[in-house]
């Protein structure tokens, strides 16, 4: 006869691997009620429920997981494709997004892109179908889907996150023109006569609706509105707006569209000798965990990244749940400003009058 081996068995034998009949065996039931204890089905009576795995516990019975998302149709795995892990609101929404989806019982799969081409997006969405995931959260931070550049694949439960694309999928985003309206707003009600602008990069929807709305409160106000000056949501590109900054008497209040870009124009107003918020006050974007300890506390709009990867878990569990039943849109989550050191009212004699530039 022919033993099964097995390595750390006494005897050289194999522990045959516990079935579900002989739970339901040990707890009196059916294969059926251990069946549905295992997937979790609400219909089992807690009593019985209690039964069936403490009989589980007793054998040490571990469910066939890959068989039963095979004959379920269910893999409890949530694909995530994103173009930038290292900026901090993609990574901060991706952290979010696996903390609600494992709340919720699923493990989350990622494919970053290097280039968002449509290629690259569908070559991801191939790669998502071979790794058996239930739906797809796309982090598209780029200005693309409202484009038509990248199309994703149709009939496949999505939801993107930072996009424009709200007549053909769900998305979920934080309200950034909303939140730059706030900014610039504070601004203005603190007395400055206009507002500067560092932008984020020409690609990011993201930026495009920050500068958007810095613009239209300013035309609103009946404010001239300055030149923006460009940046790349980097610290270095701050820095170098700022030192350009340094050198405009007749600035005296920025909004930079993100709190990295804020760090660079403090460092740069630092060492030109223009004193924040003495006479120029600056505001950044994000509410980064640091920015409370810049030097001063920055003034920021908050992004809460923890509900846009709640809302993003949420609306993937009922595209799966309820095929059909989810209608395009966007679902918009709310900022407000975090009010800190960094801003005050202009200083006497600052602004388009002040009669000598600044040292």
């Amino acid at each position: 006869m022919v033993e099964r081996g097995g390595s750390g068995v006494p005897g050289g034998r194999r522990r045959q691997r516990v079935s579900m009949a002989d739970v339901a065996q040990r707890a009196g039931v059916s294969s059926q009620t251990v069946s549905r204890v295992s997937n979790g089905h609400p219909g089992v009576i807690e009593s019985t429920r209690e039964q069936v795995l403490a009989a589980m516990r007793e054998l040490g019975y571990r469910p066939n997981s890959a068989a039963r998302a095979l004959r379920y149709g269910q893999f409890n795995t949530i694909g995530v494709i994103l173009f930038d892990l290292a900026s901090t609101g993609n990574s901060r929404t991706v952290e979010a997004i696996a903390t609600h989806a494992a709340a919720e019982g699923y493990a989350i799969t990622l494919i970053p892109i290097d280039v968002p081409t449509q290629d690259n997006v569908l070559g991801a969405f191939t790669r998502m179908g071979e790794l058996a995931v239930d739906a797809v959260i796309v982090i598209m931070e780029v200005h693309l889907l409202d484009t038509g550049t990248v199309q994703l694949p149709p009939g496949a439960h999505v939801v993107v996150v930072d996009s424009d694309a709200g007549d053909r999928y769900s998305v979920v985003d934080t309200d950034q023109a909303d939140g730059a309206r706030k900014a610039v707003r504070h601004l203005l009600d603190l007395g400055h006569r206009t507002v500067w602008h560092l932008t984020g990069p020409e690609a990011s929807f993201a930026g495009q609706r920050r500068t958007q709305a810095w613009r239209a409160v300013l035309e609103e106000a009946g404010c001239p509105v300055p030149e923006p000056l460009h940046g790349d949501w980097t610290a270095e590109s701050g820095y170098a707006a700022g030192l350009a900054l340094a050198e405009q008497p007749d600035c005296t209040a920025v909004f930079a569209a993100n709190d990295q870009m804020a760090l660079g124009l403090l460092r740069a107003f630092h060492e030109r000798g223009v004193a924040v918020p003495g006479e120029v006050s600056v505001v950044g974007f994000d509410d980064i965990p640091d920015a409370a300890y810049f030097v001063p506390p920055l003034t920021t709009v908050h992004q809460d990244f923890t509900e846009v990867g709640r809302r993003c878990v949420q609306t993937a569990l009922q595209q799966i749940r309820t095929p059909g039943e989810v209608r395009p849109g966007n679902d918009l989550v709310p900022t407000r400003l975090a009010l800190r050191a960094s801003t005050a009212p202009p200083r006497a004699g600052t602004g388009e009058h002040a009669a000598h530039p600044r040292n």
